[in-house]
């Protein structure tokens, strides 16, 4: 049911509470970071060790191989990057073991860590905290249901939200401005729907979930039946299901389902501008890259990879530890693990000749010509 008219009023502030204000919620940044952090530390942050350089020199900041200058720390995380990283200005960089130090510029600070990548972002942790500071509380422009469940000293609602009947929020979550949360929805702890995020009515999130802004979860599936010259509306009475540590792009759709669920997986990473169909089954930390269109009732397993603006039909079933490239065409189930690309989509060696027959044909046609 809707909401009353005294529900739409602003709650009253807690007690013990502060109500928030727009200040309140954005910490800038400064241009340029304060911190200082030795070499020895840093290693130690990554759990690496220090092969080259002073343990005392103290690093300021970080950036990119090619941007990098003195007092800044950086990351060699593809050989690819080897030769900007010869005429880097950076003071240190993680590397992986075993780096031949004559590959980088004399004197430059070395720390061998097992994964540079993932342990740069434990440096860029230490250097920039969150530029969005946790808030407990409700913020006066808030409209939040009286039958709605949460504990405002542990929760963070952001101006602008409206959060229907019966929604349940669980601890540490914070909903920044301008997000809408539908009636029965239930969201788990410490997730953060970031501003203008729409969560259709009877949501489910479980723990750690992250969505990003001008999504929408939960939109009726796109689903009718042509009869008497018209194409007629299904109803749709199922659910999306989120379950832990999911997140999930800007401007993302995902359809509930006709009947049941539609189910993203654990520890699953969906980009921007993706469109998942309604009574999809993604499984555990699957990969889907931007532009992906994933029609209704299609099943995906574990450890998927999908790269930008791959297409797949619906109800087809795709196996685990599947990687589709970069425009991949999906128009029958895969049912075998490995790789494929091309239009429709074929194991990887086949898929890449046929990408290169069309090149061929000017050289056939005139061969034919010659006969």
């Amino acid at each position: 049911m809707p909401f009353s008219k005294t529900e739409h009023a602003p709650p009253p502030p807690q007690k013990g509470l502060t109500p928030l204000t727009n200040a309140d919620l954005i910490t800038v940044k400064p241009a340029r970071m304060s911190t200082k952090i030795t070499q020895q530390k840093i290693a130690e942050i990554v759990g690496g060790k220090l092969t080259q350089g002073d343990p005392a020199a103290a690093l300021t900041g970080l950036n990119s191989v090619a941007e990098a200058n003195s007092g800044e720390i950086t990351f060699l995380g593809n050989l690819r990057y080897l030769p900007t990283l010869k005429s880097t200005h950076a003071s240190c960089v993680l590397v992986a073991p075993g780096f031949n130090p004559e590959d980088a510029p004399e004197g430059i600070g070395l720390i061998e860590v097992e994964n540079p990548t993932l342990a740069f972002s434990a440096v860029i942790r230490e250097f920039a905290p969150p530029t969005r500071r946790f808030i407990t509380g409700v913020h006066p422009s808030a409209t939040v249901a009286a039958s709605a469940v949460f504990d405002p000293q542990k929760v963070s609602i952001g101006p602008g939200v409206v959060i229907e009947d019966d929604v349940v929020v669980g601890d540490g979550t914070a909903i920044h401005p301008g997000a809408v949360i539908g009636m029965g929805t239930r969201i788990g702890s410490n997730c953060v729907i970031h501003a203008n995020v729409t969560l259709k009515d009877r949501t489910l999130l479980a723990d750690r979930v992250i969505i990003h802004s001008g999504t929408v979860i939960g939109t009726d599936g796109f689903g009718y039946e042509f009869t008497q010259g018209q194409h007629k509306k299904i109803d749709q009475l199922g659910i999306v299901q989120i379950d832990n540590d999911v997140e999930i792009g800007s401007c993302t759709t995902i359809d509930r389902a006709r009947f049941g669920r539609t189910w993203i997986g654990e520890g699953t990473k969906i980009d921007n501008l993706v469109q998942i169909g309604h009574n999809c089954i993604i499984g555990k930390h699957c990969i889907i890259v931007s532009q992906t269109g994933i029609s209704g009732s299609t099943r995906i397993g574990d450890f998927v990879t999908m790269g930008g603006q791959v297409g797949v039909a619906g109800h087809l079933e795709i196996s685990s530890r599947v990687m589709l490239f970069a425009k991949s065409g999906v128009t029958k189930s895969l049912k075998e693990p490995g790789a494929y690309t091309g239009y429709p989509a074929r194991p990887l060696m086949e898929g890449r000749k046929m990408l290169t027959y069309p090149a061929k044909v000017p050289e056939l046609i005139d061969r034919v010509r010659a006969l």
